[in-house]
């Protein structure tokens, strides 16, 4: 269903939650879109874009959002036609613009003046709505780094690795997600997307701020998470080293012990077998050796 508020005079948003066929339909005969870009809205995983027309712009761009647990990050196809005095959002769009919409429906309901009134300040409101919630997504990643830099320690290791691979795999979502669409925020800045108002240059270069520092805390979190991974990865191998080290240190402590007790458990005549006092005089020289074993390795710094 098409649910339409009115903003001003001639400014119009279309939101279009959940579009059906005969929705297309009137899009296509009353707006005359490209038959492609029906298509479009039609399918999920289109690569992030921007097609100029004549008589309006069309453009799929990705935004994160974390699922229903809040662990793993998941791109949202933002979906938007956007003419002279309209903007189209169809598809499941992003909370962030389902939200903004039932904001002004709520202002319409109450008679109340939204703040922007031509498409072009609609359209930048989105965008820095889906900006701003990405930047928050981003600095909840990086806390999330700094808790693990802080845990990297952790007498739980199993623990670390779970979350360190969770975060590594939403970095990897994000580096992805964002990568594409730089080329596509830069149109705006360059002057290859003119739009329809005066004087937006410095509205869409703060839209480019943001998506810049997203894509650097982007970049800085994968050089970060990578850091930690090589570190804990060599802190478990040096964990192992010491337990292997210590148990060749026991094995090598024990042979002496045993090449003695498995040479006097052989049914030959031996040195000392007649003797009343032979089972002790072999406990004391299987002591010493042990002794002198841990003094020798304690000498060499091995234990």
């Amino acid at each position: 269903m098409i649910e339409t508020v009115k903003l001003g005079g001639r400014l119009k948003w279309h939101h279009v939650s959940n579009p059906t066929e005969d929705d297309f339909n009137h899009l296509l005969n009353t707006f005359h879109f490209h038959p492609l870009d029906i298509e479009d809205c039609k399918q999920t995983n289109q690569r992030p874009k921007i097609d100029v027309y004549d008589e309006y712009y069309f453009l799929i761009l990705h935004f994160p959002k974390f699922d229903s647990q809040n662990r793993f990050i998941k791109p949202k196809e933002v979906k938007i036609f956007w003419g002279e005095d309209y903007i189209i959002s169809i598809g499941k769009s992003h909370w962030v613009i389902d939200k903004l919409y039932k904001e002004a429906q709520e202002q319409e309901k109450n008679e109340e003046d939204f703040e922007v009134a031509t498409s072009d300040a609609l359209l930048y409101a989105i965008l820095e709505r889906l900006m701003t919630e990405s930047v928050f997504i981003m600095r909840k990643m990086g806390l999330e780094l700094e808790l693990l830099n802080r845990e990297l320690f952790n007498i739980h290791p199993e623990r670390i690795i779970e979350r360190m691979s969770i975060t590594r795999k939403n970095i990897i979502v994000l580096n992805t997600m964002f990568k594409p669409q730089l080329r596509v925020f830069n149109k705006f800045e360059s002057g290859g997307i003119k739009g329809y108002a005066d004087n937006m240059e410095d509205y869409w270069g703060n839209i480019l701020d943001y998506y810049n520092k997203i894509w650097d805390m982007t970049e800085d979190y994968a050089d970060l998470i990578e850091g930690l991974s090589v570190t804990f990865d060599s802190l478990q191998t040096n964990k192992t080293n010491e337990i292997m080290k210590i148990l060749t240190l026991i094995s090598s402590i024990i042979l002496p012990l045993t090449f003695v007790t498995s040479l006097y458990g052989m049914n030959v005549f031996l040195p000392l077998q007649e003797n009343v006092y032979a089972f002790w005089i072999l406990m004391g020289i299987m002591v010493l050796a042990a002794v002198s074993l841990v003094y020798y390795f304690r000498k060499k710094n091995w234990m």
